[in-house]
């Protein structure tokens, strides 16, 4: 899971790829980590997130003249306000805060009692509703690609076979599936796996990520630079992907004798490998450990 937006991560790596910049976006605000740090040497911030309740914290660690936004950095009208801003630099930081993890009314933890909720915006249906009403294929699919689950069929049926007896309506429940399927010697790495796959589904996360890099990069100004935060495998895999194909001159499909389409590159790739946090860091902060930054700079 991602770290508490309070102590972020790669701070010296953002800052750096920030420098030149003098209108940047965190469009995950989180606590404002980030952001507090950055809009100390530039003339204009913009925060945006999509949970309410982090706004309010946020709005208590930035300066007034920090503007805050409210939704998701993947909704139309979000993308409109970024654009609008002409930003140079746009940090996306993605995952959980610690704000989100440490509530358990927010239901995002394994904690003993805590409800299954999982929703970053608070609103639309929660983790309990998904796991009560998905089906065995769209269960399997999520644990596999979100978990690396190896038994994500089986974790499936199991679940569906509980469901019918009783609603899964807390933590507890979704554990006791899991131990069923992998045995007692199952633990928190394998509980994490499930419970982020969860959370991914639940508030879209891959697919509002895939849709909102090219917005964003199309909102950025000449030279301007994109950076995002990944916490899992599959956002970083989109990321790469992105960045390189936005990189490549031509991207027809090999058969096309002739190039067709931009013919050009939209910018190009920062950091050739994923930049990770130092041992100091995740030994300052563990929920750092997972974290990958890429940066894109647009022609």
């Amino acid at each position: 899971m991602a770290t508490g937006k309070h102590v972020p991560v790669l701070v010296a790596e953002v800052i750096d790829l920030a420098a030149g910049a003098s209108r940047i976006v965190d469009a995950t605000v989180g606590l404002g980590g980030h952001l507090a740090v950055l809009q100390q040497s530039h003339r204009s911030s913009l925060g945006i997130d999509r949970d309410p309740e982090a706004l309010t914290a946020a709005r208590k660690a930035l300066p007034d003249r920090v503007r805050l936004v409210h939704g998701a950095f993947g909704d139309a009208g979000v993308l409109e306000e970024i654009r609008q801003f002409q930003p140079d630099f746009v940090l996306l930081d993605l995952g959980v805060s610690s704000l989100q993890v440490d509530t358990d009314e927010r239901g995002f933890s394994f904690r003993r009692g805590t409800l299954l909720d999982m929703r970053m915006g608070g609103t639309g249906p929660g983790a309990a509703d998904w796991l009560n009403r998905a089906t065995v294929d769209e269960l399997t699919r999520a644990f596999r690609e979100f978990a690396d689950e190896r038994a994500a069929r089986r974790l499936a049926r199991e679940i569906v076979k509980r469901r019918t007896a009783r609603p899964l309506a807390t933590a507890d429940d979704l554990v006791k599936a899991i131990r069923a399927v992998r045995g007692p010697r199952a633990g928190p790495s394998d509980f994490a796996r499930i419970f982020q796959a969860v959370r991914i589904v639940v508030n879209d996360e891959i697919e509002q990520l895939q849709s909102a890099l090219p917005a964003l990069r199309d909102a950025l100004s000449s030279e301007g630079i994109l950076a995002v935060i990944s916490y899992h495998s599959g956002e970083d895999r989109v990321v790469k992907h992105s960045f390189r194909e936005w990189a490549r001159a031509c991207v027809c499909e090999p058969h096309v004798p002739l190039c067709a389409c931009r013919g050009k590159p939209l910018g190009t790739i920062i950091t050739a490998k994923p930049v990770r946090p130092t041992a100091t860091e995740v030994g300052a902060n563990p929920r750092a450990r997972s974290a990958r930054l890429r940066a894109f700079r647009v022609v």
